[in-house]
């Protein structure tokens, strides 16, 4: 059946650049004469019947906003069998013909299952993780990482003046890449992050080095998929012992302040273009596919191939960080 209605919803956690993506969606779908509607809340909004017809009128004044104007929930009703039949049925009772999520891991599995049964999916990777497979970088990775190193930036005017260490700890569930990449752009001397495992010891030796050579500040960045910051420095502190660290260690846990914010121009440009080919693609034929940056050229990736493969970080972010002499840890992905 030819795709004449798309249904849009974004899913799971917001992240800068889901409204510039909606915006493309809408206009390109007007323009190749086919009806848009938003579904508000994510997925639950399926169930509740909270579906809003978007117009060029409502989509005014939503590209410079963060976060997503329809919302988004993670819906326990989706997550079995029975409920994602009863969202395909109600999809087909809104007369709609296919479908665009905007969302990050769960999302996309939850849009493979909904093309599964019978409807018409693309998908769009929107999440500040930069976890998922088969697109260089997602809708929000962008803006999250120039928040993050605008809020170091600030924090080490301070570490510098009182000569502290400041342990710093940033998103990234699964993945490293936010505390890496901005562990490069920033200076820090550490990363810790879920691929490797970290050497307290030879943190330690590093922070006291440092601080006997008046290197007046030290910048630890924590991914939060490792540990939180109070455990963390629970740890720094039993591995002292009786060789105390004489330095000051702050923490300060960055939250969702990383998540919210303008999109920056990198984002609204991607989010527009993968939001226009999702449509292009929908009312081609295309479906169960994700949108996907390689190389700077949008290209389609299988959702199945996106949802069982590990994104891996790039083997040249991790030897630059290292010649940056960057403290990573010893063991890769454990």
């Amino acid at each position: 059946m030819p795709v004449k209605t798309i249904a849009v919803l974004t899913s799971g956690g917001d992240s800068p650049g889901m409204n510039p993506a909606i915006r493309a969606v809408t206009k390109t779908a007007i323009r190749q004469g086919a009806r848009v509607f938003g579904i508000c809340n994510g997925y639950q909004g399926i169930f509740d019947d909270d579906l809003v017809e978007l117009t060029e009128r409502s989509i005014g004044g939503v590209l410079d906003r963060g976060g997503t104007f329809l919302q988004s929930s993670r819906c326990k009703t989706f997550y079995n069998h029975e409920g994602r039949v009863a969202a395909v049925r109600k999809l087909f009772d809104h007369q709609i013909s296919g479908l665009i999520v905007i969302g990050g891991d769960g999302s996309l599995r939850g849009a493979i299952e909904i093309n599964k049964l019978g409807m018409p999916v693309i998908g769009i990777p929107g999440t500040i993780d930069n976890d998922i497979y088969g697109t260089d970088i997602g809708v929000g990775v962008d803006t999250s990482s120039n928040t993050i190193v605008e809020l170091i930036d600030k924090i080490k005017d301070t570490a510098r003046s009182h000569r502290r260490c400041f342990l710093i700890e940033v998103m990234g569930r699964n993945s490293g890449y936010l505390a890496l990449s901005t562990a490069i752009s920033c200076g820090a001397e550490v990363a810790v992050i879920p691929e490797f495992r970290y050497n307290m010891p030879r943190i330690l030796d590093l922070l006291a080095n440092r601080y006997r050579n008046r290197l007046n500040d030290s910048i630890i960045i924590l991914a939060e998929g490792v540990c939180d910051a109070d455990t963390f420095i629970k740890h720094m502190q039993e591995v002292q012992g009786e060789n105390v660290l004489k330095q000051e260690v702050r923490k300060t846990v960055l939250g969702h302040v990383q998540r919210g914010g303008r999109p920056s121009h990198f984002d609204r440009l991607l989010a527009s273009r993968m939001g226009e080919l999702a449509v292009i693609s929908l009312l081609s034929g295309e479906r169960g596919s994700m949108v996907a940056l390689n190389r700077g050229r949008l290209t389609l990736v299988d959702l199945e191939k996106v949802c069982t493969m590990k994104k891996r970080l790039p083997n040249d972010i991790i030897r630059l960080a290292r010649h940056l002499g960057i403290e990573l840890g010893d063991v890769v992905e454990v």
